[in-house]
This record gives C-alpha cells, sequence and structure tokens, in this order.
C-alpha cells in the first residue's frame, strides 16, 4: 500500500471555493457499478482529474486530495476499483483489498476509468473541456498507461508507478512509451526498493527517446509514501511535488 491509515494529502488552503463534494455511483460499459467520489469548484477552470487510488481503493487520503484540487479550481472524481467484488458500500479498514485486485484484470481497470472520464466530460460531470489523470503505485501506473488508451487526455500524473513491465510480461510505460499520447509527470521516490532507479532511468529515457512531453522527477532520500502532509521530514519533496502536479495541470490544462 502506499500511505499509512492517518495519511493526509496537503493541507486545505481555501475550503470554501469547493461548492460541492460527496459519493456517487457510476456504470462502467460493462455494466459495473462502481462508487466514486466527486469534488467540485465553485470557480472552474474547465480542467478536470480522474484520480486513481492505490491498491486499497477509495478512501479518506483521495477524498480529501479531490477537495485540494477542487479548491485549486479542478474538478476532481476518485473512482473505486472494486465495485465488482465488493459492491460499492464503504468499508473497514480491515477490508482484504489484496483478495481483491487479484480478481480485477487490467481491461476492467480500463472500463471503469473511461467511465470516469466520461462522466467528468457529461454536463452532470461538469462538462470539462481538459481531463487528466493522477494516480498513486498501482493507480500511477493505470494513469499513465491511460495515455496509450485512446481517451484524449489532456496529460497524465504517476507518483511512484511502476514503470516495467508487468509481473505477466505485459508492456508497461516504459516500453509503450511511443504510445502515450498525452503529456507526463512522473513523481518518484529515490528511497523506493520496489522501484530501482534503474528502472527510472529506462522510463525517462523512453520518454526521451519517444520525443514525449514529459517530466520524471525523482525526490532522493524518500520513501514510497512520501507524499503525505503528516510526514514532517518528506516535507519538502511533498510540498514541491504538489506545486508540480498544479502546474502541470495548469499548463496542459490550457491546452
Amino acid at each position: 500500500m502506499c500511505f499509512d491509515e492517518d495519511a493526509v494529502p496537503p493541507v486545505p488552503q481555501n475550503p470554501d471555493a469547493v461548492i460541492e463534494s460527496g459519493y456517487l455511483e457510476l456504470t462502467a460499459k460493462d455494466g459495473n457499478t462502481f462508487a466514486a467520489f466527486s469534488a467540485a469548484p465553485a470557480d472552474g477552470t474547465g480542467t478536470a482529474v480522474v484520480i486513481l487510488p492505490d491498491v486499497r481503493g477509495l478512501y479518506g487520503f483521495y477524498t480529501e486530495l479531490a477537495k485540494r484540487f477542487a479548491e485549486n479550481g479542478v474538478r476532481a472524481l476518485v473512482i473505486d476499483y472494486y465495485g465488482r467484488t465488493a459492491g460499492v458500500g464503504k468499508r473497514t479498514k480491515d477490508f482484504p483489498y489484496a483478495q481483491h485486485m487479484a480478481k480485477l484484470s487490467p481491461r476492467e481497470l480500463y472500463a471503469d476509468l473511461a467511465a470516469g472520464v466520461a462522466h467528468l466530460r457529461s454536463e452532470g460531470g461538469g462538462a470539462a473541456r481538459a481531463v487528466l489523470t493522477a494516480g498513486f503505485c498501482i493507480g500511477g501506473r493505470l494513469a499513465v498507461m491511460a495515455a496509450a488508451g485512446g481517451l484524449d487526455l489532456a496529460g497524465v500524473i504517476g507518483f511512484y508507478c511502476w514503470p516495467a513491465d508487468g509481473p505477466d510480461g505485459s508492456p508497461g510505460p516504459t516500453r509503450r512509451a511511443a504510445d502515450l499520447a498525452a503529456p507526463v509527470l512522473a513523481l518518484m521516490a529515490g528511497d523506493d526498493p520496489g522501484i530501482p532507479p534503474a528502472h527510472v532511468s529506462a522510463f525517462e529515457e523512453a520518454l526521451a527517446a519517444a520525443g514525449a512531453d514529459h517530466e520524471v522527477v525523482t525526490y532522493p532520500g524518500t520513501p514510497h509514501s512520501f507524499f503525505d502532509a503528516q510526514r514532517d521530514a518528506y516535507a519538502d519533496a511533498s510540498a514541491d511535488a504538489w506545486a508540480r502536479v498544479l502546474r502541470f495541470t495548469a499548463r496542459v490544462g490550457a491546452g
């Protein structure tokens, strides 16, 4: 998992800028109904983001992160992964997410992501003119790979995303760099045993070779879950990452 249960995203700066937030249910084209959380800005920019959580799915860290985006004029939608296997109800802290993730396929995850993107482009979802993805850990990989999924995304953001091939040998972001049809922002931890520096370097080199609009940032000495406002030791890295996210979102959202 990416974060401790009590982890928090950047602290609120302007809560009054969030005009509406709450849970909803969406339905993918394959008929799956899943839970989501939306946060809408009082003064929107026309840009929206689908937030893709870590392996635990929809929980408090990400609902708060959605509000932080909305405070900055960006409508945000967090999607859950487990509608097919666990329904849409709220879950306890002991939810066996690993068992449920093992039952899902990339095709199913992308179907739910596509439904989230479609919702943000709909009148009921804010009629966004520019949609990004932003994900963490497994969600970071999904967010980046979405740039190759034909969704016409304005940009993709991946925190601690695994860039190499999947366990089944399926090509990951590095091998598919030439297919990533949106600007990429990758924010990586420098002390992450799960993602060796060589894999990060190979990803950046592949993006450069493909001529992709990209920025790959590694924060030396930080762990996999450094983006947490409660971890004082990594406050500078967390603040810099959030600033980069907002700058990137504003740039690609403006077209």
